[in-house]
């Protein structure tokens, strides 16, 4: 077939192709879009639920209004803390795990079957199981655990409320990085393993100088995806400690929950939208930057 020929029919095929793809990507544009554009014009409005006919032109106020909050700097330091927090538990907990899982032992399939499982427990459903039958100063499971050695039980969603939503939402996110270490882990050649071994190396250094050295690209894609997902936790501060003391749990998709539900500000709420995007964004184009590199070694 002439070169001509082949070329006009690699250009039809890709005509064809986007022609098909294009009422899934516009209606994917617009699904996105369409809210995207009413947040950024409410955040501009003086709009609030209690009096709905008074809709006024604002103009920067709801930022200003939004950014000097006290409130804000707290809940960007607590966002800060708990996707750091929840992201060095599972990694590391992912690691020991997928190191556990991968070494013959009896009922391997159960056991992996049962480290997956908390991750499709609904994020409600596992906070009230945490606040209810695990953390609960009064009846809970830790609360038994301490009374058993004499101590006194922990008030965790009062004494230490950031560090509950922490273990709960990692509890939740440790299967998730377990299976995707626990891939990455056997896909490492066993000639590697036998010729380390032979060569004296013991568990430790194998475990520096070849194991995890595999597992970088699978560490930085969980990275990854749980930070996007972690700035967005909401249900489970909701559930247990509904932001508080204070603003001691509160993040900032909490913070703007706040400002438009219980305070019936819809344009401080779409400031607050606005900026978490923003924020969101810088965040994920910095973790796209690392992902590449990473994948291009």
């Amino acid at each position: 077939m002439p070169r001509e020929d082949t070329t006009m029919a690699t250009r039809q095929t890709r005509t064809l192709a986007r022609f098909m793809m294009a009422p899934s990507v516009i209606l994917l544009l617009f699904w996105m879009i369409v809210p995207l554009a009413m947040t950024v014009w409410f955040s501009f409005l003086n709009y609030n639920l209690l009096n709905p006919g008074n809709v006024s032109f604002a103009g920067l106020f709801n930022y200003r209004f939004f950014l000097t909050d006290p409130a804000f700097v707290q809940s960007i330091w607590n966002t800060l803390l708990l996707v750091l927090g929840v992201l060095l538990i599972t990694v590391v907990g992912g690691i020991l795990l997928a190191l556990l899982l991968d070494q013959p032992i009896f009922g391997q399939g159960i056991v992996r079957i049962l480290v997956i499982s908390p991750f499709f427990v609904m994020p409600p459903v596992a906070a009230l199981v945490w606040k209810n039958m695990i953390m609960h100063p009064g009846y809970g499971v830790f609360a038994d655990i301490a009374k058993f050695f004499g101590a006194q039980p922990i008030d965790w969603f009062a004494q230490y409320p950031l560090l509950s939503i922490i273990i709960i939402v990692a509890w939740q996110w440790l299967p998730f990085a377990t299976l995707i270490l626990l891939t990455a882990l056997q896909s490492l050649d066993s000639e590697q393993k036998e010729a380390a071994e032979m060569d004296g190396a013991n568990f430790v250094n194998r475990f520096i100088y070849l194991t995890l050295p595999h597992l970088a690209r699978a560490i930085t894609v969980v990275i990854l995806i749980q930070t996007i997902f972690l700035l967005s936790v909401y249900a489970e501060i909701l559930v247990t400690t509904n932001g508080g003391p204070g603003y001691a749990s509160t993040n900032l998709p909490f913070l703007i929950y706040r400002t438009a539900l219980l305070g019936y500000d819809v344009g401080g709420a779409s400031a607050g939208g606005v900026i978490a995007i923003i924020l969101a964004n810088i965040v994920a184009f910095f973790l796209m930057r690392a992902v590449g590199k990473n994948l291009d070694r």
